[in-house]
C-alpha cells in the first residue's frame, strides 16, 4: 500500500468512526418516543470507549428485545451502533454486513429517515474502498429521501444540512477541498440549531479545514482549538481528528514544536478513548516527517517503524479482517432485485388475464379517437383558413381606407397651402400698391400700413402652419427620412414634404422664400443626398416613402 493510498483510507475511516457517536439515541427517540431505550443505546455506545466487546453485548441484547417487540427502528439503530463499534476496531466486514441488514429493515418497514441514515453509512464504506461513484450514489439517495420528507412536511428543512454534511466530509477525505467547501456552504445554509442532529461543532471543524486549504492558517488553528472543549465533553474520541488537523496546520506554518505536541495529543486521546486506533498509523507518519524537519532523526526513524507496523496490522490486504472487503458484496441490492422480479412476474400474470379484453377495448377506442381527431382537425383547419381569409381582407380594407384618408388629407393640405400662397400674393400686391402710393404722397399713415403688412405676412409663419398640419397627417414621414438619410438638413426635409404634396417649383419657392432657380438647385442637391441616379424620378421616390 502506497502512502497516498494509506492516507486516503485512513481519512475515510476517520470520519466513518468519528461522526455521530452522540446521535443514535436521538434517532431512536424520533421513532419510538421511548426515553429509556434512548438512554440505553447511548449507554451502550459510551461503554465502547472502555470495553468494545461489552458495548457489542449490550447492543445485541437491545437488538433481541427490539426483535421480540417488533420495534424496527430500535433494530435499525442498534445495528448502526454495532457497525460503528466494529469500525472502531477495524473489523470492517462485520460493520458492512450489519449496515446492509439495517438497510433491508428500513426498506421492509418503509422507514424513510432511517433509510437515509443507513445510506449515508454505506456511502462512507464505498468511499473508503475508493468507489467514489457508488459512495456519491448512496449520499444522493439519502439527500433525495430527506428532500421528499421536507416537501411532505414530515421534517424541517434543517435536516438537509445532515445530507450536505456527509458530502462535505467525504470530499474533504477525498482531497477535493473545493467540492467540500461548496457542500459545507449548503450544510451551513440549512443548519438550524435544535432542528438537526448534527451539532454546529462538526460543521466548524469542516470550516476550519476549508480555511486551512485557503492558506488562512491562523484562523483555521483558532477555530480548531475552539471546538475542543465541546468535544471533550460530548465526543472525546473526535478530538483525535481535531488534534491531527491542528498539527497539519501548524506544520504548514513550520511551527514544528507545536505541531509535534498536537500529533502527540492526538495519539494520547486515541489511546485513552480507545477510538480511531486505525488512524494512529497516519499520525505516526506525520510525526516522522515532523521529527525529520526538526533534525530529530532517531525519533523520525522510530515513528516511521511504528507507522509501517500499524499499517500492516490495520490495512494489509492479507489480513483476515480486510480480505473479504476487497470486493463489496451488494447483498441488499440483489435481494431487492429478486423481490422486484417476483412482484413483476405476478403482475404480468394478472395483466395477461385481462390482455385480450383490454386490447379489444383499446382498439375500438383508438379507432374512435383517430376518426374524431381527423374530423376535428379538418373542421379546425377549415375554420382557420376562413378566419385567415377574413382577417386578410379586413387588413387590406383597413390599409386601403387609411391610404385614401391620408391621400384626401394631403390634398386638403395642399389646397389650403395654395390658398395661403394666394393670400400672401394678394397681400404682397396690396403692399406694393401702398408703397407706390406712399412714394408719391410720402404719407406716414401709408408707411405704418406697409410695416403692418410686412409684420403679418411671411414665409416662416406660412411654413410653420403647413408643417404642423403635414406632420399630423404623415406622422412617420420625417422619422423615416431621418433614419434612412441622416445627412438631410431641415431645408431638405421641407423640400421633401412639398414634393410629396406635388407642389410646383413656383409654389415651393414661395413657401420656402427662395427663387425658382434656387429650388431647382436644391432639388439637384437633394437627389445626390438621396443617392438617386439620373433615371430615377425624385417625386416618385419621395411619394413611395
Amino acid at each position: 500500500m502506497t502512502p497516498q493510498d494509506f492516507l486516503y483510507s485512513l481519512m475515510i475511516i476517520l470520519w466513518l468512526n468519528g461522526c455521530g457517536n452522540t446521535l443514535a439515541g436521538q434517532r431512536v427517540e424520533v421513532y419510538t418516543g421511548d426515553v429509556t431505550t434512548d438512554q440505553r443505546i447511548q449507554e451502550a455506545a459510551s461503554v465502547r470507549r472502555e470495553d468494545p466487546e461489552a458495548s457489542l453485548k449490550l447492543l445485541r441484547t437491545l437488538y433481541e428485545e427490539g426483535a421480540a417487540e417488533q420495534d424496527t427502528p430500535l433494530l435499525v439503530y442498534t445495528l448502526i451502533e454495532q457497525a460503528r463499534t466494529y469500525g472502531h476496531q477495524a473489523r470492517y466486514k462485520q460493520s458492512y454486513d450489519l449496515l446492509w441488514r439495517a438497510l433491508s429493515l428500513t426498506e421492509t418497514a418503509n422507514l424513510a429517515r432511517a433509510r437515509a441514515d443507513v445510506c449515508v453509512e454505506i456511502g462512507r464504506y464505498y468511499s473508503f474502498y475508493k468507489r467514489k461513484e457508488k459512495a456519491l450514489e448512496y449520499f444522493n439517495r439519502a439527500l433525495t429521501i430527506n428532500r421528499h420528507r421536507v416537501a411532505a412536511g414530515k421534517a424541517a428543512a434543517a435536516v438537509l444540512s445532515e445530507s450536505y454534511y456527509a458530502f462535505a466530509a467525504t470530499y474533504r477525505e477525498l482531497a477535493e477541498p473545493e467540492a467540500a467547501r461548496r457542500y459545507l456552504d449548503s450544510a451551513l445554509l440549512y443548519y438550524q440549531a435544535g432542528e438537526t442532529e448534527i451539532d454546529r461543532t462538526y460543521l466548524d471543524f469542516e470550516r476550519a479545514f476549508a480555511l486551512s486549504k485557503q492558506g488562512q492558517y491562523d484562523d483555521a488553528a483558532e477555530l480548531l482549538r475552539s471546538v475542543l472543549p465541546w468535544l471533550a465533553e460530548n465526543d472525546p474520541g473526535y478530538q483525535t481528528l481535531v488534534h491531527t488537523y491542528l498539527g497539519d496546520v501548524l506544520a504548514a506554518q513550520k511551527r514544528y514544536g507545536e505541531s509535534e505536541r498536537a500529533y502527540l495529543d492526538a495519539l494520547r486521546v486515541s489511546e485513552e478513548t480507545r477510538s480511531h486506533l486505525d488512524f494512529s498509523p497516519l499520525i505516526h507518519q506525520k510525526l516522522s516527517e515532523n521529527y525529520r524537519q526538526q533534525g530529530k532523526y532517531e525519533k523520525a526513524y522510530q515513528s516511521l517503524l511504528t507507522f509501517h507496523q500499524l499499517d500492516e496490522r490495520f490495512f494489509d490486504s492479507r489480513s483476515p479482517s480486510n480480505r473479504p472487503l476487497l470486493e463489496i458484496q451488494d447483498a441488499y441490492r440483489q435481494e431487492i432485485e429478486v423481490r422486484q422480479r417476483e412482484e413483476r412476474l405476478a403482475e404480468l400474470e394478472r395483466e395477461k388475464e385481462l390482455f385480450n379484453t383490454k386490447m379489444t377495448a383499446l382498439g375500438v377506442t383508438l379507432l374512435l379517437l383517430v376518426l374524431t381527431g381527423f374530423l376535428y382537425f379538418k373542421y379546425v383547419r377549415t375554420r382557420h383558413q376562413a378566419e385567415k381569409r377574413l382577417i386578410r381582407k379586413e387588413r387590406e380594407l383597413e390599409v386601403q381606407q387609411a391610404n385614401e384618408i391620408v391621400s384626401l388629407k394631403n390634398k386638403e393640405l395642399a389646397a389650403s397651402t395654395l390658398k395661403l400662397i394666394a393670400k400672401d400674393e394678394f397681400i404682397e400686391s396690396i403692399r406694393e400698391r401702398v408703397e407706390r402710393q406712399r412714394a408719391r404722397e410720402d404719407s406716414r399713415e401709408l408707411a405704418s400700413i406697409t410695416r403692418a403688412i410686412k409684420s403679418n405676412t411671411g414665409n416662416d409663419q406660412n411654413w410653420q402652419e403647413f408643417e404642423a398640419r403635414f406632420v399630423a397627417v404623415n406622422k412617420d414621414f420625417y422619422d423615416t427620412l431621418k433614419r434612412r438619410f441622416p445627412t438631410l438638413t431641415q431645408g431638405d426635409l421641407k423640400l421633401c414634404a412639398l414634393i410629396k404634396l406635388n407642389f410646383s417649383s413656383k409654389d415651393v419657392a414661395k413657401l420656402m422664400g427662395i427663387s425658382v432657380q434656387s429650388v431647382h438647385t436644391t432639388r439637384y442637391r437633394l437627389r445626390k443626398k438621396l443617392g438617386l441616379v439620373n433615371k430615377e424620378n425624385l417625386s416618385e421616390f419621395i411619394a413611395g416613402i
